[in-house]
């Protein structure tokens, strides 16, 4: 289409939709942002409890709906019989704010019929709210990690090839725990082998900086040679360490270890003086080895 014929039609009154604009945390501002994280990129069975605000979503909505990181067939979302709402964090992102398409997902679903899946989303614009809008920022946000999805069917009993696809999505499920005490912190067996991660709050460039000078001293590691740094994911706008460990030990376990790393990591991130040459080969290294998801 020529320039002309775009004029021209533009004259004849079609309203041009604004395009979303890129955000590179989409989740700053809401209550535990690095959790926000994990759901939306590493936890592959978890749910959280979000509070609406009552001002900010339609009269007559829940006051609660549910966060879960997937839900059966892919959906985006779900509205139940009873009326509840669960809204998935890892249903994919169509534009450049997840927390805007995830807020779509809430409010197509609080306009849906109950008993209704919600197999595809109208389209997210700039005029779609964000999440940061509807839901209350107050409230605390805590993921509980599930061995499997048996959340989807809320304790009712399913048979048939709905009990056999729950039972094949349960099997795919990488074996994931938290480790205590840390906020944030992974461990999750993937085959033969474990890892920890870690979301870091801080933003990328501090926490990148950090983790470089831990490395140049010999101190990304978690306490031994048998647990040691990998590399880093980049998510949501944070960084997420990960560390490669011995296959036996209980999760709780680590939890020592990781506590002593957040201690060390914190002083790092505290400092404030230029980096060194050997510091900045570190923050080199660390850097060739990141991974981004999404």
């Amino acid at each position: 289409m020529g320039k002309a014929s775009r004029r021209k039609k533009d004259a004849q009154g079609k309203t041009k939709v604004a395009p979303v604009p890129y955000v590179a945390r989409p989740f700053e501002g809401l209550p535990g942002e690095p959790d926000w994280v994990a759901a939306y990129e590493i936890l592959p069975a978890a749910t959280a409890t979000l509070t609406l605000r009552s001002d900010a979503v339609p009269a007559g909505s829940p006051d609660t709906v549910t966060l879960a990181s997937v839900l059966p067939m892919a959906w985006p979302a779900l509205r139940r019989q009873d009326g509840s709402v669960l809204i998935a964090s890892q249903s994919g992102s169509s534009s450049g704010d997840p927390s805007r398409d995830l807020a779509q997902a809430l409010l197509t679903a609080l306009a849906a019929e109950p008993g209704a899946p919600i197999p595809q989303l109208p389209r997210t614009t700039a005029e779609t709210p964000r999440l940061q809008d509807l839901v209350d920022t107050s409230a605390p946000f805590d993921i509980t990690v599930h061995e499997g999805f048996d959340f989807w069917v809320d304790g009712q009993e399913v048979s048939g090839e709905a009990a056999a696809s729950l039972e094949r999505a349960n099997e795919s499920v990488v074996p994931t725990t938290p480790i205590a005490g840390t906020p944030s912190t992974y461990w999750c067996r993937i085959g033969e082998r474990t890892y920890i991660r870690h979301v870091l709050a801080d933003d990328e460039e501090s926490a990148t900086t950090a983790l470089a000078r831990l490395h140049a001293k010999g101190e990304a590691h978690l306490d031994d040679e048998d647990r040691r740094l990998l590399g880093m994911f980049r998510a949501g706008g944070l960084v997420v360490p990960v560390w490669e460990v011995a296959p036996d030990p209980e999760p709780a376990e680590h939890e020592g270890a990781v506590a002593d790393f957040a201690t060390r990591y914190a002083a790092a991130a505290a400092t404030t003086d230029d980096l060194t040459a050997d510091e900045r080969r570190a923050r080199s290294g660390l850097l060739s080895r990141q991974v981004t998801l999404r």
